[in-house]
């Protein structure tokens, strides 16, 4: 019986100290917190917090605002939305800390205006591809990303449904994030 115990706590006692060791290198982290600006259709600043749930493998999580203004228009418009996404990274040659991902998520959205025919709820799915890097001596991580999105849900406009090939893809959301990390 105790043959059965050494093996699990040997084991144990190893991969606490390889987690230990990983988590002192200096160009590796384990969450984030920050700013991501983007030129997307959903949002064009977010909160971001990025976590890593596996070595290669991270969660990245982001609460967006997009205000609309109009010079031909007297409305007020603008939209929130929440976006998840799953992101796999890959080290990047030798470049300590440099790394590219790849993964893809979903965002939720709704368009709040005082005008009711551009009001409603959006959500849509992307698949997503950047680089991140962790500066070695500070607690800085910067990464860029690519999210082209797909709409699986649109608001309606002036009364029809605005599904159509042109408005049912976004190919132009491209954003950088800055984050404060955490070990």
């Amino acid at each position: 019986m105790k043959k059965l115990l050494i093996v699990p706590a040997a084991l144990f006692v190893l991969s606490f100290s390889a987690t230990s060791l990983q988590a002192q290198d200096g160009s590796s982290y384990k969450s984030g917190i920050g700013l991501r600006a983007g030129g997307g259709y959903y949002d064009i600043i977010a909160a971001s917090y990025k976590t890593f749930i596996t070595a290669p493998g991270a969660l990245e999580l982001n609460l967006g605002f997009r205000p609309y203004a109009s010079v031909y228009s007297s409305y007020n418009q603008f939209n929130l939305s929440f976006s998840a996404s799953y992101q796999h990274h890959f080290p990047i040659g030798s470049i300590e800390g440099f790394k590219w991902f790849v993964g893809g998520g979903v965002t939720a959205f709704n368009t709040f205006s005082s005008n009711k025919d551009f009001a409603g709820f959006g959500l849509g799915l992307f698949p997503t591809g950047g680089v991140d890097y962790k500066f070695n001596n500070i607690p800085l991580n910067v990464s860029a990303d690519f999210r082209p999105t797909f709409a699986i849900v649109r608001p309606d406009y002036y009364g029809y449904s605005y599904f159509n090939t042109y408005s049912r893809f976004y190919a132009g959301n491209i954003g950088a994030s800055v984050r404060y990390t955490f070990r």
